[in-house]
């Protein structure tokens, strides 16, 4: 029997790859793609500097472009001088084509502005920084940025036209403030500014298309302060603008009527003044004119700088400066000088009606009214307000003035007129009225209203010797033509008797006069002590004397 070999088997075991090794690759491969996605999607680190740090909290405060996130707040902090906030915020990859040199940030807040209520939402939600993005592709990338206060007027994408007005002061206008025409909003102040080297402040507009067409370059800009009350010699002028320049004020435009539009403005930024108020820019007008010194010899109380110069209505100059001068030792005597008033008599205004292209050619044809006998005189515009002005008109006296300049300026003849002219007339008048034999004339009619009665008496003596003369037989057989002659002389004389109507009505007027002529001798001694009582108010009341206290 043959031996058997015995065979062994090489048993190795079969490793198998566990399918729990698969999720933390996966988990790896997914985090991988999400941190290359990640990566891939971040935008750039922008930089922002703030006034404050309100409402901004690092890792909460979102960037929002048109209400979509662009990107987050991810650290704030100060600046090294401590003046302001340095945030640094990562933006999204979409956000970086939105960052050019125009690109403008501000926080959202709740606000109450002159439009009303804005920001509400982020009562709930918290503020957050919204981004308008600049325009143009060619713009260079910026990455630093300063964040307005408030929102802007308009964006560099709006459309319109920006102009600039200069101002000798600052403070006369804030952003946001209405820009106006014919009491419309057609824009809004967008920037403030003050120039040093010029020492103006400078007020940027952004004008609205289509409203922008209303520029050009006589166009005028004034301060509109919603309430305009002017008092002149025309009386009180109030004017009402709109709701909202009631509160704000703000600044209307146009091309002053009746003068040239000019060409239309295409340019950014030109520059342009700012005057005060419409009154302003219509004096601005009449930049060409002759000065003249009016001499008055009577009281100037009224007119004041800017009051008209008229000549029959209309108005041909305006008032520069009351008085001219204050008297000193070098001049005449107090009682004996005029007061000097310099006006303008200015070309604008005087091209409408005379056809004087210059102001040589006006000075020669003024000079020609003078000898015509062309004067000034003052004259109340209100009896209300009490003010003045100036009114030229030809007089009768056409006698030239010894004095044809004074202080370098030529002299416009004046004559006395006004209050001054009519006090006089009335003075005169009553003088006049003074000097009537008033006393002797009641005296006379007195004397012959008593000579009447012993008429009358003797009449009706001779109308009775008539009617028993008529009563006897011979008269009545006389002719009927002589009977008819003496009953008419009867009635005649019945009607003077003293039952007749006319004798009691002569002394009822007779007795009347009397009466009132003892009634006026206090009105006349009144007047003869101070003529112009008429008008001015009797005695005025003592000044009060001070007295030492216990």
């Amino acid at each position: 029997m043959s031996e058997k070999k015995s065979i062994k088997a090489d048993v190795s075991p079969v490793r198998h790859l566990s399918g729990i090794w698969l999720v933390p690759l996966v988990a790896l491969i997914i985090g991988a793609w999400m941190l290359i996605h990640y990566i891939d999607n971040q935008g750039p680190v922008i930089t922002l500097r703030l006034q404050t740090a309100a409402g901004i909290e690092a890792g909460k405060t979102e960037i929002k472009a048109r209400n979509v996130k662009v990107g987050v707040i991810t650290h704030v902090q100060l600046s090294k001088n401590y003046n302001y906030i340095i945030a640094t915020a990562q933006m999204n990859k979409d956000a970086t084509r939105m960052l050019t040199e125009d690109t403008l940030f501000w926080v959202v807040k709740p606000r109450i502005g002159r439009e009303g209520i804005s920001g509400l939402e982020t009562l709930l939600s918290g503020s957050y920084i919204e981004l308008q993005p600049g325009v143009g592709v060619k713009k260079k990338e910026k990455l630093n940025f300063t964040v307005l206060e408030t929102p802007p007027v308009a964006g560099p994408d709006a459309k319109g036209t920006r102009v600039v007005l200069t101002y000798p002061e600052a403070g006369k206008l804030s952003v946001g403030d209405p820009v106006l025409y014919e009491g419309f909003t057609v824009g809004r102040v967008e920037k403030i500014s003050f120039d040093p080297s010029t020492k103006e402040a400078n007020y940027q507009l952004f004008i609205f298309q289509p409203y922008n067409k209303l520029l050009h370059s006589r166009t005028r800009f004034w301060l509109n302060s919603g309430v305009d009350l002017s008092m002149s010699a025309e009386g009180f002028n109030l004017k009402i603008g709109s709701m909202e320049s009631l509160i704000s004020g703000g600044v209307s435009f146009r091309v002053p009527k009746g003068s040239d539009e000019g060409y239309p403005i295409t340019k950014q930024n030109v520059h342009f003044k700012l005057y005060n108020n419409l009154q302003d820019v219509r004096e601005q007008m009449y930049d060409q004119y002759l000065p003249y010194v009016m001499l008055f010899n009577e009281s100037v109380r009224g007119l004041t700088v800017g009051a008209p110069v008229e000549y029959r209505g209309i108005r041909i100059g305006t008032v520069e400066k009351v008085p001219l001068r204050v008297m000193n030792s070098n001049d005449q005597s107090f009682i004996n000088s005029k007061i000097p008033v310099l006006v303008h008599i200015e070309l604008g205004r005087m091209i409408h009606h005379v056809n004087h292209k210059s102001l040589e050619e006006l000075k020669a044809s003024l000079a020609k009214e003078f000898k015509l006998g062309l004067r000034a005189t003052l004259k109340t515009g209100s009896f209300l307000t009490g003010q003045l002005f100036v009114d030229a008109e030809i007089s009768p006296n056409k006698t030239l003035p010894k004095t044809i300049e004074y202080d370098g300026y030529n002299v416009f003849p004046t004559e006395t007129g006004g209050f001054s002219e009519m006090q006089k007339q009335v003075s005169t008048l009553l003088n006049k009225f003074n000097q009537l034999p008033i006393e002797k004339t009641v005296t006379t009619l007195n004397e012959t209203l008593a000579t009447s009665k012993k008429a009358l008496a003797s009449t009706n003596q001779m109308v009775k010797d008539l009617n028993a003369l008529l009563d006897k037989k011979s008269v009545k057989n006389m002719p009927n033509e002589v009977r008819e002659s003496l009953q008419q002389i009867q009635e005649t004389l019945r009607g003077l008797s003293p039952q007749s109507a006319p004798y009691h009505k002569l002394e009822e007027a007779l007795t009347h006069f009397n009466q009132v002529m003892k009634e006026f001798n206090p009105v006349l001694k009144q007047l003869n002590e101070k003529p112009n009582s008429l008008i001015f108010s009797g005695e005025k009341p003592q000044d009060p004397i001070p007295v030492g206290g216990k």
